[in-house]
């Protein structure tokens, strides 16, 4: 896994409950970092995402014990509605008050899969439902930015991760369903204004997507678990190119341990660009490269298949 050491840093993972803010929130932990970490669902209520199954006490837990096993970064749980100010700035007077600083700030919140209209045109869509998927995309990420930065930019250095489903040029095809595609290339440009305004303080700001993600949610949906995932293949077999919700916190691990992650600033990137990148692999070892199998096989034509990009790793990566 990457290497770098984060102990003294201080991180915030907001939207952290599941998936993949809870494995950036996880890789921060293990490389050292107090880290943080936000959602709605806890042990005594539940978002309306519905889950009961993940909790942010659960995340917390989580980074503590690869904490334990890494560097010794902790988990602190804090209980947040991202759309609610007052909420968030309690949030951040608390990170300061206790930490005095924050290094790292990745935006994951989300929570609108349940949302999401696909093949359904403007005028006969829900728009209710398409308005609060902007509130949870896109609403939550400006209020959180608001208040969070200013402690960021106390100290150069700082990184801001944007994270989102697909990269810039992914994003450039339309994704059937306007209110999803519009939240979902929302923070690139969220990442591209903010390395501006963070440029004079010595601050990088990235957007960052996962590839196939095997989410909780996801493994669900399919029917298998993260040990037995490959059986869903046979239904999907576009899920042969999926990758664990590691290797996205594998990837914020790396960036923020970086001291030269400036080069990437306003840049939209992806967990298998950086795993190439960094040298870093999957937890099956291997560097999956979805966007790129998507690009040239499944919108390309290509004669190939989703292992042909699963690409082994090379020896001299810092992968497992």
């Amino acid at each position: 896994m990457p290497t770098g050491d984060l102990s003294g840093r201080v991180a915030l993972v907001a939207g952290a409950t599941r998936g993949a803010g809870r494995a950036m929130a996880v890789e921060l932990g293990r490389a050292g970092a107090v880290v943080y970490v936000t959602g709605r669902t806890t042990r005594d209520a539940v978002s309306e995402v519905g889950r009961f199954s993940e909790t942010i006490e659960e995340t917390a837990e989580l980074v503590t014990a690869a904490g334990a096993e890494g560097n010794g970064g902790t988990g602190i749980a804090v209980p947040t509605d991202h759309l609610e100010p007052a909420r968030v700035r309690a949030l951040v007077e608390r990170i300061d008050r206790e930490q005095g600083r924050l290094d790292v700030l990745v935006n994951s919140v989300w929570g609108g899969d349940r949302l999401i209209q696909f093949d359904t045109k403007v005028w006969d869509l829900d728009l209710a439902g398409g308005l609060r998927m902007f509130r949870l995309g896109i609403d939550t990420h400006i209020i959180t930015h608001h208040f969070a930065l200013p402690l960021l930019i106390r100290r150069p250095g700082g990184l801001v991760v944007e994270v989102t489903d697909g990269t810039e040029e992914f994003n450039r095809v339309y994704r059937d369903s306007l209110c999803f595609d519009i939240t979902k290339s929302v923070p690139h440009r969220i990442a591209f204004g903010l390395a501006g305004e963070l440029a004079e303080y010595g601050g990088t700001a990235v957007s960052l997507t996962p590839g196939f993600l095997r989410s909780e949610e996801m493994l669900d949906h399919f029917g298998v678990t993260e040990e037995t995932w490959r059986d869903a293949i046979a239904k999907e077999p576009h899920f042969a190119i999926a990758e664990s919700p590691a290797l996205i916190g594998r990837a914020v691990r790396a960036l923020a341990a970086d001291p030269e992650k400036a080069r990437f600033t306003g840049r939209s990137l992806s967990s298998g660009q950086l795993a190439r990148e960094y040298g870093f692999t999957d937890t099956d070892g291997s560097q999956p490269d979805c966007f790129r199998y998507f690009a040239e096989v499944v919108r390309g034509g290509k004669d190939a298949g989703p292992e042909d990009y699963r690409v082994p790793a090379s020896s001299s990566g810092t992968g497992e």
